[in-house]
């Protein structure tokens, strides 16, 4: 019998809006709710499956019978499919069971709305809330100007599922478990922002979170959504700003998730050549039909909405941009113009950066892009993309090459890192040192440093100096911060053992103190995104493997004078040029013995002489430490 009550939330304007790709608050409306209706308690389904013949809830509550709750479909060629039914909870266990009018075939879908999922390998989805009472107004109020693109902005990446684990059973740590050991540890650490790893519900451990199903849904793996509220809440009560990775480039074809979702190629492109992603196996959306990218923009606005987050890091802008992306000649067609680019994606990225900025004051946007398409971080009036910030993926390749080099061979090499700042100012950068570097045989960061095990920790020390000079935002994958060893195991807790050893220890200070320098000195953020907030003083010292240059804030006098030794030579009497009279003073010195470091240090305070080098009036000559960054005020 037949227990479903004709209902629908649905107003004309929401179908207008759905059928012309700008309903981006789909998650109101469809989905599972609970409400009351005529003074009964129950929930309202509602689905979108056009090429449905019937579409069934089927769940804990009537014993997956196909058509004891028989949705209706709208008379108005929208294809959603609803209605309430009386007497459900919160809690309870549903799928969408559809036979499709193409070919009659019968399958079991997870809610695409779903707030909540069972636990993995479970896969059915469950009635749920998004209640939650806030603590962290003095946060949200604040957040535009803590996210500012001239704010400092470093970010610690992590996997909730590897970052710790109980030591008895190598369970997770919970949400609520996290707010206590994460927050504690990140307010210690200095990190101004926190990156999770795509934390939507997937169905497999391996994909890392990169294969999502349940894209309205935090995974159940570590807790119900008001747990993860009530983690970022915490962190947003201790000041600490929370982005979360978002995958609008792919999904997988898991039989309970989106894809071939009513039978037909409903949420995916029905063309394989942009339809399916060759590296990935995976199914990929069809971003030009206006109700997927109402689905997606939704989902992108429901993250900032309902979870507080600060930040999007959009992942694999690069495939989505390319219609030949990982494909062979004969594998892709051109757009209408005969060219590669992907029309549709683009006008996708545009309009959901425009409604996340239109909507959310003091988010960021953040694109994993790996190609020279121009103007990624540029606003779409411009002819931009619309994203606040790309990562620097040609800095991060070329540094990692460098430095993995002997330190006799780098005089050869010094253009691999001075050939950054020729485009470092054509997009508003993130310096990632990221999860991509330390798995697959990479070896971790530690790992590719060459020398003996003093060469290696100071190279490592250097490495993140200079990143932290460096112009742009920083993000550093967990484990980076102390030293991990060995490269990244989803499947076990990072090697926290380490931090018992002193050259771990001081790898962590460094980083500490970086982070403390960075957002103590104007002159490494104000500017961080323009020309004008870096100066070269000489990048030809090939010979020595040894360049300086000067970073600027607003204020003159927050200057500050880096020179880095890429070599474990210690430098007596190197002479460098300097635009002002004053006193050098030294403020960072990455070969401290608090670090694991040599101690070579120049005094604190010196004299700046009125004699002429590098084509500057005046100059100072410094001994530079092996394997270096020092940094100094003019005073």
């Amino acid at each position: 019998m037949n227990t479903v009550i004709t209902h629908s939330i649905f107003t004309d304007f929401d179908i207008d809006l759905f059928k012309a790709g700008k309903h981006f608050r789909l998650y109101e409306k469809l989905g599972a709710h609970m409400m009351s209706l005529n003074g009964v308690q129950g929930v309202y389904f509602a689905v979108w499956a056009p090429s449905a013949h019937s579409v069934s809830v089927v769940g804990d509550f009537n014993f997956w019978q196909q058509h004891s709750h028989s949705l209706n479909v709208r008379w108005d060629s929208s294809g959603i499919w609803e209605g309430f039914i009386p007497n459900i909870e919160k809690g309870a266990i549903y799928k969408y069971k559809i036979q499709s009018s193409i070919d009659g075939v019968v399958t079991e879908k997870a809610d695409p709305f779903a707030f909540f999922c069972e636990q993995p390998p479970k896969t059915a989805s469950v009635v749920w809330d998004l209640d939650y009472d806030w603590n962290d107004a003095k946060w949200m109020q604040n957040r535009k100007e803590n996210n500012a693109l001239d704010k400092p902005f470093s970010v610690y990446e992590m996997h909730l599922g590897s970052w710790k684990r109980h030591v008895e059973d190598n369970s997770f740590l919970s949400y609520q478990e996290l707010a206590l050991d994460l927050v504690q540890y990140l307010k210690e650490t200095g990190f101004t922002h926190v990156e999770f790893m795509p934390i939507m519900e997937y169905p497999y451990d391996p994909s890392w979170g990169y294969q999502l199903v349940g894209y309205f849904a935090p995974t159940s793996r570590f807790g119900n959504p008001q747990d993860l509220m009530y983690l970022i809440d915490k962190l947003h009560q201790e000041g600490i700003g929370v982005i979360l990775d978002w995958v609008p480039s792919h999904f997988p074809d898991d039989a309970h998730g989106l894809g071939f979702f009513d039978g037909s190629n409903l949420f995916e492109h029905p063309d394989r050549r942009k339809g399916y992603h060759p590296d990935w196996k995976s199914l990929v959306f069809n971003y030009g039909r206006n109700e997927v990218r109402s689905f997606l923009i939704s989902n992108a606005l429901f993250w900032l909405q309902h979870y507080h987050a600060d930040g999007l890091r959009v992942d694999a802008v690069a495939s989505m941009l390319y219609l030949d992306y990982s494909r062979k000649k004969g594998e892709w067609e051109p757009n209408i113009y005969g060219g590669r680019e992907n029309l549709d994606t683009i006008s996708f990225l545009k309009e959901f950066n425009e409604a996340v900025y239109l909507n959310y004051e003091g988010v960021q946007t953040i694109a994993e892009e790996s190609t020279s398409f121009p103007m990624v971080s540029r606003p779409t009036f411009i002819g931009g993309l619309g994203f606040g910030m790309k990562w620097m993926m040609g800095w991060m390749h070329d540094t990692l090459d460098y430095f993995k080099k002997d330190t006799i061979y780098r005089k050869y090499h010094q253009n691999e890192l001075t050939f950054s700042m020729t485009y470092a100012f054509t997009e508003n950068f993130m310096l990632p040192l990221s999860h991509d570097e330390v798995v697959y045989g990479k070896k971790s960061i530690l790992g590719r440093m060459p020398g003996d095990e003093w060469q290696q920790f100071a190279n490592l020390r250097l490495l993140y100096a200079y990143m932290f000079m460096h112009p742009g935002t920083k993000l550093l994958f967990m484990g980076g911060e102390f030293g991990q060893s060995s490269e990244w195991n989803f499947e076990k807790s990072l090697d926290w053992y380490l931090l018992e050893f002193s050259f771990h220890k001081g790898i962590k200070k460094i980083i500490t103190d970086l982070n403390t320098l960075y957002k103590s000195q104007p002159a490494l953020y104000e500017k961080q995104f323009t020309p004008d907030g870096f100066e070269w003083i000489n990048y030809s010292d090939h010979q020595n493997a040894v360049f300086s240059f000067i970073r600027k804030g607003n204020n003159q006098e927050d200057d500050l004078v880096v020179v880095c030794n890429f070599t474990p030579v210690v430098r007596e009497n190197y002479t460098i040029g300097i635009p002002r009279s004053g006193n050098l003073q030294s403020i960072f010195n990455s070969d401290e013995t608090i670090y694991g470091g040599s101690g070579v240090q120049n005094s604190k305070r010196m004299l700046i002489q009125s004699i002429p080098y590098d084509g500057r009036d005046y100059s100072v000559a410094l001994i530079l430490p092996p394997l270096s960054v020092i940094a100094f005020q003019i005073v």
